[in-house]
């Protein structure tokens, strides 16, 4: 790989709320992109899982070019002929892992408008059939939680950029530590309409709870009569080698949020599923939005549910993380890495030398994209169809960019 030559300054009219890495890229398939100067990469972060089937997979995109010569929007002041179809998809592949007999789908856009949906719902559901007094709910979240950047998601952030100047503050939640059950229950009170979490943390590192963490969880809720939510943008939908993360722990939460990898990274798609009595208090004119579950994300969305129904994505992300997880145990070994956390085809790896972001650029030279996070991390989340060539090819590149900072 030719060393990167640095671009010239220019004018920008973005606003500079990112700071992205020095390439611009023009073109992209599979697990490879290229940059607008002819430069080829293999794409280690997937669009934050977005890009789970990686990039124009064949079968999404034929089937966003379908819908694109028929129909693209109603709004939902019109039913059209996907929109059923699409909940019934994803129902039928999300359902039997929620709690409750009868899942529901409530369609959205973005991930952060999935967990406002769910925000809302438990919320309306905890004074409409639990009995909260009026303007009193809490919902239990965690320590180091990343669901979104709303201003109602931020109040419950720990992360001081996330924070810092976007208040007053939206009250209702109690943080707790992630990881500790005991501090959950305790926190649990006769106010709480919901308990909120990531399974796993990913946008914090990767953390991966101890192996009783979420049944205990679960128990508490069940205890309490208190709705579970998972949180599954960016852990669900195959990344882990399941469907759900939460199958993992043998879990069944009673919502679900799912966003990025479900609109196949071709657009924006997200869906609240679960219980619904829970989801069913959000009546005509409580809550909704112009785009969501429009024509063509129903479209692409039920491509999406077919590659996940067959089991073969998910087999794959389980055996490719298998690789994944031997080529970081030789970094740890040859002290390129102090540790990492896996799940699926999914990672954070900490460097014992520099900083996250000097780690990805050193691999941005190496022809290799993943993004930083908190210091001295780095998240991997490969498309989960990437070959074994591919990987190892990414891996070793990898290996090669972390020695260079040593």
């Amino acid at each position: 790989m030719t060393a990167l030559a640095p671009r010239p300054a220019t004018a920008s009219r973005l606003a500079p709320n990112y700071a992205p890495l020095p390439v611009t890229l023009a073109t992209g398939e599979g697990a490879w992109v290229t940059d607008d100067e002819g430069r080829r990469y293999l794409d280690l972060l997937a669009g934050y899982s977005a890009l789970n089937f990686g990039h124009r997979h064949p079968a999404l995109a034929a089937a966003a070019h379908a819908q694109l010569d028929r129909l693209t929007l109603t709004s939902r002041a019109f039913d059209h002929d996907l929109l059923e179809p699409f909940a019934a998809a994803l129902a039928g592949l999300v359902g039997p892992l929620v709690a409750g007999d009868e899942a529901l789908v409530l369609p959205m856009n973005t991930g952060a408008e999935a967990v406002e949906t769910a925000i809302k719902a438990v919320r309306k559901w905890g004074y409409q059939v639990k009995g909260v007094p009026a303007d009193r709910a809490t919902i239990i979240v965690a320590h180091g939680n990343f669901h979104g950047r709303t201003t109602t998601i931020v109040s419950f952030s720990d992360d001081a950029d996330a924070r810092e100047g976007f208040g007053p503050f939206t009250p209702g939640f109690r943080s707790v530590p992630f990881g500790d059950a005991d501090a959950l229950r305790a926190a649990i009170d006769e106010t709480t309409v919901a308990v909120l979490l990531e399974p796993i943390q990913g946008e914090h590192g990767v953390i991966v709870p101890s192996e009783g963490y979420l049944p205990a969880v679960r128990a508490a809720c069940d205890e309490a009569g208190v709705p579970l939510v998972a949180d599954e943008i960016q852990s669900g939908l195959g990344r882990t080698g399941h469907v759900l993360a939460c199958e993992a722990w043998g879990v069944r939460p009673d919502l679900v949020t799912l966003g990025k990898a479900l609109g196949g990274g071709i657009l924006p798609v997200s869906a609240v599923v679960g219980r619904a009595d829970v989801l069913g208090v959000l009546t005509a004119g409580t809550h909704g939005s112009t785009f969501g579950g429009n024509a063509l994300a129903c479209a692409v969305g039920i491509a999406v549910v077919g590659l996940l129904s067959t089991g073969d994505v998910q087999s794959a992300a389980r055996e490719r993380g298998v690789e994944l997880g031997a080529a970081l145990d030789a970094m740890v070994a040859e002290g390129l890495l102090t540790g990492y956390r896996r799940a699926g085809l999914w990672a954070g790896l900490d460097v014992p030398h520099g900083t996250g972001r000097a780690a990805c650029e050193a691999m941005l030279r190496e022809g290799v994209l993943a993004k930083d996070t908190h210091g001295r991390t780095l998240r991997l989340a490969p498309p989960l169809t990437i070959t074994p060539e591919d990987l190892a090819e990414a891996l070793a590149r990898t290996a090669r960019a972390l020695r260079t900072l040593a």
